[in-house]
């Protein structure tokens, strides 16, 4: 069955089919921006025969390709007339030659700053016989008055505001291409039907009206018969505009053709994540994401339920299952997932991810929302929500959500719900997470999953701020400007000689007010905690279970022992981790530059031989 066919089309057929609304686009195609200059480039390849490159359109008449279409800009409105092919490729150029030739009107285009102007294009004749003269150069254009001046206005250097100065200046006016019949009787009127001006005219339409109307273009034809996922990707690779469309547009586009406004929907949908801070970057792809994962997986649940346990559809979240979502799916399970997502932010502000920022993996949330969407009030249950805390820190800590997660988001809502609510095996995820003792020295700034995954875990239930012995909490996070501060002062190692890639990572971190901070200074820890204990007026007891709450030794702090504290406090994050993951960390393991885990003994082998 043949997907498309190549052939040659007049242009002058396809600016007509436009016109007349047999040529339209999708509405996923992005407004007209071609320039002045680029205009006047493409109109004197066409004069010289010079190919302007293929354009590609599509068949309309699939039903399960259905785009809601609009008329090129500058077409006359064609009254909802369903368009026999539709421009997937070659928007710019064909935009750009129907405002010139057929509409009659003056064009909206930009000049090479970028400000909107409007233009008349027109082919200076005697320029363009000129076997001297380039005919690019021929061809210009003229503001909307038709008026050039100069000496700031005073002087009209040409008038072209009427028929008859256009004759008179010999100057062709490019929308009238297509009736060129009509301007030449116009023209040999003016002139008398002088015989030297006819003759002109006559070598003037022979090189360049000719070359207009009898100008072929190639034209690559999708036919009906192709999938929505091959039209999409079809219109990325060949759209000389260079801007990637997102299957959020694609499929605006194609629920539109139901009367079914997906914008509106979304901009719902956002203002209903505002009070969910965790939630402020949650993007429109992940939530058809989120909804293609769900309803794959009821699909696959509803046919084992009627015993149809052969060829069971995939449970997926690829792009070509986000482009085939039906809107009927769509609306069936919007809702769910909206509150999937807003529910997983609630458990992240209680596991203290109080921000978008300090989510480890934001997409890791698409798959969480989609599990919670299917175990509904089943989390409420504590033991549950531990299940549920454990997939996701392993998540965290093994650094499985970097790339390529469509696999893995589909594993997790089949494994993680059989396992929360069933008791099944344990999820790959939690198989798979795996975590190096020495990956702790590299984990410097927020750019790490994992950096964020030990910030949260070091504001456990009791953690509190050294001066106001605050509980950090949702409320104090934010009050108190709450973030992340070395224990060992920048100043203090720059004094010491202290490596920056011991005394820069997360085991020389914790969680402070802003206040605090600028109290800690540059001082060693030994003389800024007298400073901050004498300030919080406490005793020796209570500030040094304040200190113990950020997991550490506060002996070491006051001795001003780096490394006995760097040991001691390493030790204690791992362990914190290995509750969170639910799993032992191999001590001796360490991480190679590439990421992978070696056993320490060998690597150390391997440089004495």
């Amino acid at each position: 069955m043949e997907t498309f066919d190549s052939k040659k089309t007049s242009l002058y057929e396809i600016l007509k089919s436009i016109h007349d609304g047999k040529i339209q686009l999708p509405d996923f195609q992005r407004g007209w921006v071609w320039d002045d200059n680029r205009i006047k480039g493409i109109l004197a390849s066409v004069a010289k025969s010079f190919p302007i490159g293929a354009v590609m359109l599509l068949e309309t008449g699939n039903e399960s390709i259905r785009f809601k279409t609009k008329p090129v800009e500058g077409a006359p409105d064609v009254n909802g007339r369903e368009p026999e092919l539709l421009i997937l490729d070659g928007q710019q150029r064909l935009t750009s030659l129907y405002q010139a030739i057929i509409t009659n009107e003056v064009v909206k285009t930009k000049n090479a700053k970028g400000y909107e102007i409007r233009r008349w294009y027109y082919i200076d004749m005697k320029k363009a016989m000129d076997i001297g003269t380039d005919l690019e150069e021929a061809i210009f254009s003229i503001n909307e008055n038709k008026i050039i001046t100069e000496n700031i206005g005073r002087d009209i250097v040409l008038d072209l505001s009427t028929t008859e100065a256009e004759y008179e200046n010999l100057m062709y006016p490019v929308w009238m291409i297509d009736e060129y019949s009509v301007w030449r009787r116009g023209f040999n009127q003016y002139w008398h039907h002088n015989s030297e001006k006819s003759e002109f005219w006559d070598a003037f339409e022979e090189k360049v009206i000719n070359s207009f109307n009898q100008y072929m273009l190639p034209v690559i034809e999708m036919k009906k018969n192709n999938s929505k996922e091959a039209v999409c990707q079809v219109f990325e690779k060949v759209n000389t505009g260079g801007v990637s469309l997102s299957v959020f547009e694609l499929l605006t586009a194609s629920f539109a053709a139901e009367d079914y406004d997906l914008k509106t929907d979304w901009n719902k949908i956002k203002n209903k994540f505002k009070p969910y801070k965790v939630l402020h970057k949650t993007s429109n792809i992940d939530i058809i994401q989120a909804i293609t994962l769900f309803s794959t997986y009821q699909r696959k649940l509803e046919l084992g339920k009627i015993g149809q346990t052969d060829n069971l559809p995939a449970v997926s979240a690829k792009r070509k299952e986000m482009l085939n979502l039906t809107l009927a799916d769509y609306i069936l399970y919007k809702n769910k997932i909206v509150e999937g997502f807003i529910k997983a932010s609630k458990i992240l502000v209680e596991n203290y991810i109080f921000t978008y920022r300090d989510v480890p993996y934001t997409t890791q949330l698409v798959p969480m929302a989609a599990i919670l969407s299917q175990l509904g009030t089943d989390i409420d249950n504590m033991g549950n929500k531990g299940k549920l805390m454990r997939w996701f820190w392993c998540g965290v800590f093994g650094e499985l959500y970097g790339s390529a997660n469509e696999t893995r988001y589909a594993l997790d809502i089949v494994q993680v719900v059989d396992w929360i609510k069933s008791n099944g095996p344990e999820p790959k995820t939690i198989y798979d997470a795996n975590f190096s003792p020495s990956r702790l020295h590299t984990l410097r700034t927020r750019n790490s999953a994992a950096y964020k995954g030990v910030y949260a875990l070091l504001m456990e239930e009791n953690t509190k701020d050294w001066l106001s012995a605050t509980k950090i909490d949702f409320s104090s996070y934010f009050s108190e400007s709450i973030d992340i501060h070395h224990i060992f002062p920048v100043a203090w190692r720059n004094k010491n000689g202290i490596p920056r890639d011991d005394y820069d990572c997360i085991i020389n971190k914790t969680p402070l007010s802003g206040r605090t901070n600028r109290i800690v200074s540059g001082d060693a820890p030994g003389k800024y905690l007298e400073r901050l204990k004498s300030r919080a007026g406490v005793t020796d007891d209570e500030f040094n279970s304040i200190l113990k709450s950020h997991v550490v030794n506060p002996e070491y702090l006051y001795q001003d022992d780096f490394y006995k504290f760097f040991t001691d406090r390493k030790e204690r994050i791992l362990q914190k981790i290995e509750i969170a993951i639910g799993k032992p960390i191999n001590r001796d393991q360490i991480e190679s530059e590439e990421g992978i885990f070696i056993d320490e003994a060998v690597y150390i082998e391997d440089i004495n031989d």
